[in-house]
C-alpha cells in the first residue's frame, strides 16, 4: 500500500519541484532583463543630461568609434570628429535639452547589446532617435546614435518639395561639414 501511494506522490513532488524551479528560473531572468532595463535607461538620461548641462562626459560616454547621425543630412561624425564639431555648443551653460517620454529598450540574449528607440522633447519640437550600446568590461558605450525630426505625414510632400528645391540651389556643395 505504501508504494501505490510514494509513486503519485514522488512524480507529484517531481513535477511540481520542477515547475517551481522553472518559474523561479524565469523570474530572475526577468529580474535581469528589468536590471538592465533599468540601468540602460540611466545610462541614456545620464548622456542627455550631460548636454542639457554641457559636461565634457557626454562624450565619454560614446565609444571612441561611435558615431553620431543629426537631424541635417551633412551630420555623421564619429566620436571625435562630433565633440569637435559640438565644442562651442559645450562652452555654453546648456549644449542642448532632449528629454525622453517614449522609450524602447531591446537587448540581444547575451545582454552584450542593446538597441532603443525614443521619442524626445527637445527645442527642436519633437524628435525621434535610436541607437545601439555595446556593454563593455569597461560598462556602457553608446556606438550609434541617430536623431530625426518628426515631421508629420501631411506635410512630408510640402517638406520634400522644400528640402529638393534647397538641395537643387545647394548643388555641388560638399556633403560633410567642416567642425
Amino acid at each position: 500500500m505504501k508504494r501505490f501511494f510514494a509513486a503519485p506522490f514522488f512524480k507529484f513532488s517531481l513535477a511540481l519541484g520542477l515547475a517551481l524551479a522553472c518559474t523561479c528560473a524565469s523570474a530572475q531572468i526577468l529580474d535581469e532583463r528589468a536590471l538592465l532595463n533599468d540601468k540602460v535607461a540611466r545610462f541614456i538620461d545620464e548622456w542627455h543630461n550631460d548636454a542639457a548641462h554641457a559636461r565634457l562626459s557626454y562624450f565619454d560616454k560614446m565609444a571612441k568609434d561611435g558615431v553620431y547621425i543629426g537631424t541635417d543630412k551633412t551630420e555623421r561624425w564619429t566620436r571625435d570628429e562630433f565633440k569637435a564639431w559640438a565644442k562651442r555648443f559645450f562652452e555654453r551653460p546648456s549644449a542642448w535639452a532632449f528629454k525622453s517620454f517614449n522609450r524602447h529598450i531591446s537587448f540581444s540574449e547575451d545582454r552584450r547589446w542593446i538597441w532603443f528607440d525614443e521619442q524626445l522633447h527637445t527645442q527642436m519640437g519633437i524628435c525621434q532617435a535610436t541607437g545601439v550600446i555595446q556593454q563593455t568590461a569597461q560598462g556602457l558605450e553608446i556606438m550609434h546614435y541617430q536623431l530625426s525630426l518628426t515631421v508629420p505625414n501631411e506635410l512630408t510632400d510640402y517638406l520634400g518639395a522644400g528640402v529638393k528645391k534647397l538641395d537643387e540651389k545647394n548643388a555641388g556643395q560638399k556633403l560633410m561639414p567642416k567642425p
